[in-house]
């Protein structure tokens, strides 16, 4: 019995993911999950340490850092959850960044699309490949026409 609750004591992040979830992909997801949120938290403490003074008591110097790269490390994150940065307007509310394609923005690029590229590129990766023109065969006709 001892034996038993020493194995289980042993078992570590990664023994608990590959127990609880027999897909490989499913662990890979719930440990992306876990990495992911590491690096906000990490980015998260550091853009709150640029911009804070911590009292002199606790003896850490202040740190000059450029924000900029920690900071855009944070919105990748963010971003990779589903979650956008926001812009206020003019009139006090907000509206999600890079979310401003229109209806008719978009039908304006289909549009556009269509003219330029009127033809369609398949790329075949097996040979040989013979490509003839010939007559389209009726069903109708075939049918009739087969031999028992």
């Amino acid at each position: 019995m001892e034996e038993k609750k020493l194995e289980e004591k042993k078992k570590g992040i990664l023994g608990k993911i590959k127990e609880a979830t027999d897909d490989k992909e499913e662990q890979l997801a719930i440990l992306s999950t876990f990495v992911r949120l590491g690096i906000l938290v990490w980015s998260g403490g550091i853009l709150t340490l640029a911009y804070i003074q911590l009292p002199p008591a606790l003896g850490i110097p202040e740190q000059k850092l450029d924000p900029t790269f920690i900071a855009s490390v944070f919105t990748g994150v963010l971003a990779t959850f589903g979650v956008q940065a926001a812009k206020k307007n003019g009139d006090g509310t907000f509206k999600a960044q890079g979310a401003g394609i229109t209806k008719a923005d978009l039908q304006e690029l289909i549009n556009a699309a269509k003219e330029t590229a009127p033809a369609q590129v398949i790329r075949v990766e097996q040979a040989p490949l013979v490509i003839s023109a010939v007559e389209p065969k009726n069903a109708k006709t075939d049918k009739g026409n087969q031999s028992t």
